[in-house]
């Protein structure tokens, strides 16, 4: 019997090969030739799959979008959801660097992570495509971290004053800035320092409350 291909995961397949390109030689080389190539299929097996090189590029964005968000989500559920157990002050803030730390490059999957998305992003700036996907990342983070400080200043936890619109794209500043670093400067910025680096932004946000 000729062995049944269940198509999602023949796609999911091909994004890794995808992803697997991206990060070792750059955006600009995953060509439909060189991703089938990675994932050992020929390039007529990619192309059942996907129109063309456009609609990969944006299903494998998605997906790297979809793996983040959906990290961020479950963190949030337990830090934010109607169930979440009341916390320390401590243990609240750690709760939220656990979360943060996942749009971080701290170890081998979320470097991978990072770089293939940088890469994608950069590309965005010129491929309109592309561009909704960029977007609906950031977005998502910047609405998160919102509702996080939102509801740090409404516990009593930031000042009363503090400008939360402000002090979210701050913070989201700052994660890209630690991402961008640890990408283009391996070995300069470890794990260790970028979370101690969140956390003295986070607790200095908290220094003025009450």
């Amino acid at each position: 019997m000729p062995k049944i291909v269940d198509p999602g995961e023949r796609r999911l397949a091909v994004v890794e090969a995808v992803f697997q390109v991206v990060e070792r030689d750059g955006l600009e080389q995953a060509s439909l030739r060189n991703v089938a190539a990675e994932a050992g299929l020929a390039i007529g097996s990619v192309r059942h799959y996907f129109d063309g090189h456009a609609e990969l590029m944006v299903f494998a964005m998605r997906a790297m979008s979809e793996r983040v968000r959906n990290r961020l989500v479950a963190h949030a559920e337990r830090l934010l959801g109607a169930d979440a157990p009341p916390r320390e002050p401590h243990e609240r803030q750690e709760a939220v660097v656990r979360m943060l730390a996942e749009v971080l490059p701290l170890d081998r999957e979320r470097t991978r992570e990072t770089v293939v998305w940088l890469a994608f992003v950069t590309a965005a700036r010129t491929r309109p495509e592309l561009r909704s996907h960029a977007d609906e990342l950031y977005d998502g983070l910047l609405s998160l971290v919102t509702r996080v400080l939102r509801g740090a200043r409404d516990a009593g936890r930031l000042p009363g004053d503090a400008d939360v619109a402000l002090e979210s794209r701050r913070l989201c500043a700052l994660l890209d800035g630690l991402s961008l670093q640890a990408v283009l400067h391996p070995g300069r910025l470890d794990a260790e320092a970028m979370l101690a680096v969140l956390r003295r932004h986070l607790t200095a946000l908290t220094a003025g409350s009450p």
